[in-house]
């Protein structure tokens, strides 16, 4: 396994993130353990959660199965960098949801509770709250730092404007900030490229893409459907608008002699800011299936192949769309 610093931070962690949306809706407590316990073995030490996973409100289910791996014990969470995540609704009543200094307090407090441990390594904003001045962020956020419920900040879904508002702020603040963004990229969506991922960069944040197979649609889709396998419909309705892309990918990937998945995740891999692709296995055998990414070289030709069919924004941001 290969291991990298998270940002600017000191705080090394593995090139593959192990999400756990799944664990739950899709895949059972044992199955979770299981895919957990191999993670480890294959020393993949990032697992990324949030405390609305599970889709029951306010129940934070994943986080609760994950909670009960971590009490078998066996250096369990020691070895785990855990990052979970405040935003989301957790309940009916006001303050139930958001980035109030009230909401945060409580829903740190709850994850901690669910996850069984002392503290979150990577505490991330799910998304930014526009109603909710900075100074109250970071405010309730040092105050979790300083408990040491929280080691590490983090946000999700933030424009490069909003990074660079809370780094500012949190600059005035003598308080580190941000030291990580988790954000949709993949080949097939790459609108981060233009201001979030050059604001990451310069202000030292590590970059966590979310969905790098765009649920499905860079996984091999259409051999799929030839042997058999029914797509989701969200994925069938993505086919229909991108699939001269997809048939011009998955012929490349049969001349690579390497899986479409494993493609999709090694071409992140070789984007410059990015730190670790999430990696939402279903079953250990996906999971095993998935870390050859780690091995593929991807050559200057391979690249720019991947870039004809997957045209990006044309670079960051305003050369991309002025001169």
């Amino acid at each position: 396994m290969q291991y990298v610093h998270l940002g600017r931070s000191g705080l090394l962690v593995s090139r593959l993130c192990l999400g756990t949306m799944n664990f739950g809706p899709h895949t059972s407590e044992e199955d979770s353990h299981r895919i957990m316990d191999r993670a480890l073995e294959l020393g993949i030490n990032f697992f990324d959660t949030a405390n609305t996973y599970g889709w029951r409100k306010g129940e934070g289910w994943t986080e609760q199965i994950i909670g009960r791996w971590f009490a078998k014990g066996g250096g369990r969470r020691e070895k785990v960098v855990i990052a979970t995540k405040v935003y989301g609704v957790m309940g009916d009543w006001p303050n139930e949801s958001r980035l109030s200094a009230r909401h945060i307090k409580r829903a740190c407090e709850d994850s901690l509770r669910r996850l069984q441990t002392d503290w979150i390594d990577l505490y991330q904003m799910h998304h930014i709250d526009r109603e909710c001045p900075w100074e109250e962020i970071w405010q309730a956020m040092e105050q979790l730092y300083y408990e040491g419920k929280i080691l590490y900040v983090g946000s999700s879904n933030f424009a490069g404007w909003h990074i660079a508002q809370a780094q500012e702020i949190a600059k005035q603040r003598h308080f580190m900030g941000l030291v990580s963004e988790q954000c949709l990229y993949n080949l097939n969506a790459r609108m981060v490229e233009l201001e979030v991922l050059p604001a990451c960069e310069a202000y030292g944040l590590g970059v966590i893409p979310w969905s790098p197979l765009a649920g499905g649609l860079l996984g091999g889709v259409l051999r799929g459907m030839r042997e058999g396998r029914r797509a989701s419909e969200g994925v069938q309705k993505a086919l229909e608008k991108h699939r001269e892309r997809i048939e011009s990918y998955e012929r490349l990937c049969e001349e690579l002699d390497e899986e479409p998945a494993h493609v999709a995740i090694a071409w992140l891999l070789h984007q410059r800011a990015v730190t670790a692709p999430i990696i939402g296995p279903r079953t250990v055998e996906q999971l095993e299936g998935i870390v050859r990414a780690l091995e593929i070289k991807l050559d200057e030709a391979t690249l720019k192949r991947l870039d004809e069919i997957f045209p990006g924004p044309g670079g960051p941001a305003p050369e991309a769309f002025a001169w």
